[in-house]
């Protein structure tokens, strides 16, 4: 148990009803929930500060009772005000309240007056409706009096699954949350809304994680720290792998060179830029360390391939969409070889209209024998025609066009995409979400705004890329790819453009060389 998994609603609530079991009565997880709440707010004000607490109907609201009468034997000065009449509460949420013992206001704005700090536990990470409007109406007096909210569990009317809100939720400096974090704390716009998150241990039994068997986690070194491929005392270039990097024509040829850049940053022993005359005559110019190669067509593509010791590929970046793109792609895919598809090498398989393009010819092959809509199936059919590993990397215009409408959270979503897909896909984004076809999910929080950059996301599949060709799982390989991708961009700092990634990673990886076990 690493402390990283992300427990759903549902799985939370089992995880009580397993405590409990365990001989944990479902009080005193309610009592160190509180506590847990109160310890916290007592950091954000000075002693005695005015403190609103803000309770709702059930569990969570519970809690805000624990914290209010703590805050108060603590000498803040507290007030509480509850959403519905402390006669209507059920269960340990009434006793708590019973236990509280001063004055319950209703739940207006008013309770907000002189506070220093407001602690919403109104509703909790099952809410699965819109919220009233007292919610939205704290929502706006908190903004206009810059008063801090230390939310309970989530923020009110934030969806603790999705990260979706539901009508309106209400911004909190910082979250409380208790045992493990649940994927809307890390969730846009869930991760924004919850402001800094601080996970609380209540007294959960350790037993509680390994008997649920959780499939997402956050993603972070400590899940794919023990695979990665650290240079060995007797190892030499050829043991570590030959990546091949497609490039696109002459005038888009750079983001390929970003992509072999950072496929040889990140290690892989050997890297070979290939493309037609006028490409590689650009690419030799601007490479040194990274080889070029002539080679143009599906036909010789394929050829070139057969050589197993080029054993991952990365095509897409600047490749240009059409059926020439398209059919490098089932060249690559037809080969041994691992596989990296991002941009263009997606789009190309696009559904319906987004195929067309104004100033590029219609997709011939993909439409002689199956409609538009079935473009998708080719790739996805000879995704899982092969046994090479491939990981697809959209970005979300890439991924609509690719998968259509998916319903559900980004993490539904891209497990959705993994499964019919059969590849490894990295859903990017301020939330990147990798996701494996047998349901795995690992969900990144490191990356800066900064990465929202011209050919960044050619870098990221180049990292990928290299550390497939040193064979690194594929799941694994793309967790560290974007973890490492955005460690890159924090510790560069501001003024980052695509180029900087790979020449910063030597500085990254050695932090984690320092790690303990891990060479």
């Amino acid at each position: 148990m690493s402390g990283f998994e992300l427990l759903t609603v549902e799985d939370i609530a089992e995880a009580d009803r397993l405590a409990v079991a365990l001989g944990v009565p479902s009080l005193t997880l309610m009592e160190n929930a509180g506590r847990a709440v109160a310890d916290e707010a007592a950091k954000m004000v000075v002693p005695g500060a005015r403190i609103a607490v803000l309770c709702g109907p059930g569990n969570n609201g519970g809690d805000g009772f624990v914290a209010a009468r703590l805050l108060a034997e603590r000498g803040h000065d507290v007030r509480v005000a509850c959403l519905v009449p402390v006669a209507s509460l059920k269960g340990d949420a009434a006793v708590m309240a019973g236990r509280w013992g001063g004055a319950v206001e209703p739940l207006t704005t008013s309770i907000l007056d002189g506070s220093a700090l407001a602690i919403d536990a109104i509703f909790g990470a099952g809410l699965n409706r819109a919220v009233p409007s007292e919610v939205g109406e704290l929502a706006a007096v908190l903004c206009q009096g810059n008063i801090p909210l230390l939310a309970v569990d989530v923020p009110s009317g934030l969806d603790g699954n999705t990260g979706h809100v539901h009508g309106s939720a209400l911004q909190a400096m910082r979250t409380v949350t208790f045992f493990r974090r649940k994927p809307g704390h890390v969730l846009l716009p869930g991760r924004i809304l919850c402001g800094a998150v601080v996970v609380a241990d209540i007294g959960m039994p350790i037993a509680v994680v390994d008997h649920m068997k959780p499939m997402a986690h956050e993603n972070d070194p400590a899940r794919w720290l023990a695979q990665f491929p650290f240079p060995k005392l007797d190892g030499h270039k050829y043991a570590r792998g030959h990546a091949i990097v497609c490039s696109g024509p002459a005038e888009t040829s750079g983001a390929a060179r970003l992509g072999a850049r950072g496929a040889l940053r990140i290690g892989a022993g050997l890297v070979t830029l290939i493309g037609n005359a006028a490409a590689t005559a650009i690419n030799a110019a601007h490479t040194n360390a990274v080889m070029v190669r002539r080679v143009e067509g599906q036909e010789a593509l394929a050829m070139f391939l057969e050589d197993t010791r080029r054993n991952a590929v990365l095509i897409g970046p600047g490749a240009s969409v059409g059926e020439e793109t398209a059919s490098d792609v089932l060249a690559v895919l037809s080969s041994s070889a691992a596989c990296v598809l991002d941009a263009d090498a997606l789009t190309s398989f696009a559904a319906g209209d987004s195929l067309e393009h104004p100033e590029r010819p219609g997709f011939g092959f993909l439409r002689s024998e199956q409609s538009s809509s079935q473009a998708p199936a080719v790739l996805f059919n000879a995704i899982k025609a092969r046994t090479g590993s491939v990981v697809l990397t959209p970005h979300g215009g890439e991924f609509k066009r690719l998968f259509g409408e998916c319903a559900g959270s980004k993490l539904d979503q891209a497990r959705e995409a993994a499964r019919v897909s059969g590849a490894i896909t990295v859903f990017k984004g301020a939330d990147t979400v990798i996701a494996h076809p047998d349901g795995r999910a690992a969900i990144n929080t490191n990356a800066p705004p900064a990465l929202a950059t011209a050919g960044s996301g050619d870098v990221l599949a180049g990292f990928i890329t290299g550390l497939l060709a040193q064979g690194v799982p594929a799941f694994e390989g793309a967790c560290a790819a974007v973890w490492l991708h955005g460690e890159c961009a924090n510790v560069f700092g501001p003024g980052l453009i695509a180029e900087d990634l790979p020449e910063v990673l030597p500085k990254v990886l050695g932090k984690l060389l320092e790690t303990p076990g891990t060479i």
